[in-house]
């Protein structure tokens, strides 16, 4: 895969920071400072993040999304669990299907992320945007809870973990 790899300035840097902290509500300055180095690789569907040199966002046009890599802000999504038998589907990209919900730790509005996770190990496998209410998933018994974003297995995640592995 092609791909162009380029640092921003400190004061780009620190704009960037502040939005994403803004934009889900994560202090990351208490992780990063205004002069960690940040990096864009551009890639066919969009821009990786890294900080620090660890990718640690991805950026479409239209969408900002964290990467399953950074497991610290994994402690302030709200999380659905999925039966094994779900798992697969949604390793494939499938949305996730309120049949397949076993379990929903956090409450959450229509729009929000949400971490996928498995019943058997509690692993995050996926990041999901919510299309319910989390009061509404104990109400309907069928149809999707929440559109899959980024999963174990796609480009964004094979990208990211031969990244880092070098």
């Amino acid at each position: 895969m092609k791909f162009r790899r380029y640092s921003i300035k400190s004061r780009e840097s620190k704009r960037l920071l502040f939005d994403i902290s803004k934009r889900f509500a994560f202090d990351l300055q208490s992780f990063f400072t205004k002069k960690s180095k940040i990096e864009f690789i551009e890639i066919d569907n969009g821009n990786l993040i890294l900080i620090e040199g660890k990718p640690l966002f991805f950026k479409t046009s239209n969408l900002l999304i964290p990467t399953l890599l950074f497991t610290e802000f994994h402690s302030c999504l709200p999380r659905i669990t999925v039966d094994m038998g779900a798992i697969p589907f949604v390793c494939k990209g499938a949305n996730v299907m309120i049949p397949g919900i076993v379990g929903v730790d956090g409450d959450f509005k229509e729009g929000d992320l949400l971490l996928v996770v498995d019943e058997k190990h509690s692993k995050t496998i996926a990041i999901a945007e919510s299309l319910l209410f989390s009061d509404e998933l104990c109400k309907i018994k069928k149809g999707v809870a929440a559109k899959n974003l980024h999963f174990v297995g796609d480009k964004i995640w094979n990208f990211a973990t031969k990244l880092i592995e070098k």
